[in-house]
């Protein structure tokens, strides 16, 4: 009957009873079980540990300098690492025969994902702050914007005597430093302008976030400033905003029906619903970054108080028929397919205008002349 069985005479014949195991063998299990816990502690806390460095050390290093919470991201990343080395060694050594070969490429392209599935959203819910250190070059007042939940918000007003005025949003990781150059072109057309650091960068209080998930909040008190102050007509006031900004300009058209115009300039998406297009263009390829999305979305959503705001395609359509003007940039592929979809989605009042060979943002950069009279005149012909 074999090696591995033996047969037991009596009245229980028939019954295969195993061979008796050496102790020192049955000490094998547990080792290895041991080993293998040991082993999946080290990837899962190297994982965590390089996301936390990645997301939160690196770039509060590069933006703040030097300090005690930065130092302490960047040792997690160099741990982290380590871990990941130490356990990945550890599954590789594990893996019997040829399947080594293909063990390691699979760790290092699963922990790649995964450390960016969590390094993303924390960079958006633990940004670093944005310094605020340059000077506008028109004549401003400091300003501070009170928040419905208890922040101030931090900006600069440029007065005009016309009556008409445009809140000023910067992108994400950003300050009213980023905008100075359009608060001047905007200033020049006629518009009070007010430039608002976003919450929790510049000399904002609050925690940030940086998919503009308080948008909504953020600019409804912008307006409510606005509104109040007696050198603004509470009916000629508009939005215009840059990237995460212009995404903040777009939902927050879509809430607040004292928005008569919005000029949202490089915008692709707040969240993962905002990317459904990635897959019909891109396929499968665009099918798995979809999927990304929506992990990092998830995670973003458990690390921020805010939580993921409706989609700009349906912001722009309840905006309607309150015009919105998307800029974008001829050398930003994405964000022509984004700007596609949210026209597609409220064509009557959504207007698409490409800066040809203009990069994220960089509009007014690439064609001073041209952004400034294309801008001005949308604004002019809506809120004016």
């Amino acid at each position: 009957m074999g090696e591995g069985l033996r047969w037991r005479a009596g009245p229980d014949q028939g019954t295969p009873v195993p061979p008796a195991v050496h102790p020192a063998a049955s000490a094998v299990v547990p080792v290895a079980r041991r080993r293998g816990l040991l082993r999946d502690s080290l990837l899962v806390l190297g994982t965590v540990l390089t996301a936390v460095g990645v997301g939160i050390g690196l770039p509060h290093l590069a933006t703040e300098g030097v300090a005690p919470g930065d130092v302490a991201g960047g040792a997690a990343l160099v741990l982290g690492i380590v871990l990941l080395l130490l356990g990945g060694a550890g599954l590789v050594r594990a893996t019997p025969g040829w399947w080594r070969l293909a063990t390691a490429p699979a760790v290092l392209v699963v922990t790649a994902l995964a450390v960016y599935v969590l390094a993303t959203p924390l960079a958006a819910a633990v940004p670093a702050r944005d310094p605020v250190d340059s000077t506008p070059p028109v004549e401003v007042e400091e300003v501070t914007v009170p928040t419905p939940d208890g922040e101030l918000l931090a900006g600069w007003f440029a007065p005009a005597s016309g009556g008409a005025a445009v809140v000023l949003l910067p992108g994400a990781g950003s300050s009213r430093d980023a905008v100075v150059d359009h608060l001047a072109v905007l200033h020049w057309g006629g518009y009070g302008v007010l430039a608002l650091d976003p919450r929790g960068h510049g000399h904002s209080t609050g925690r940030a976030m940086d998919w503009g998930w308080t948008g909504e909040t953020d600019v409804a008190a912008a307006v409510d400033y606005l509104a109040g102050r007696d050198d603004v007509d509470a009916g000629r006031i508009a939005v215009v905003g840059l990237s995460m900004g212009g995404e903040e300009a777009v939902g927050a058209a879509g809430a607040d029906e004292r928005i008569r115009a919005v000029v949202a300039e490089g915008v692709t998406g707040r969240q993962a619903a905002d990317l459904h297009w990635l897959s019909s263009v891109y396929g499968w390829r665009g099918a798995v970054t979809e999927a990304v999305h929506h992990a990092t979305t998830a995670v973003a959503d458990v690390l921020s108080p805010a939580h993921p705001p409706p989609t700009l395609r349906s912001a722009a359509a309840a905006a309607a028929p309150r015009p919105v003007l998307l800029v974008v940039a001829g050398r930003a592929v994405d964000e022509q397919h984004a700007a596609a979809d949210i026209e597609g989605a409220s064509p009557g009042n959504v207007t698409v205008w490409t800066v040809p060979g203009a990069g994220h943002t960089g509009g007014l950069r690439t064609d001073p002349a041209a952004w400034a009279r294309t801008v001005r005149g949308f604004l002019d012909e809506h809120v004016d």
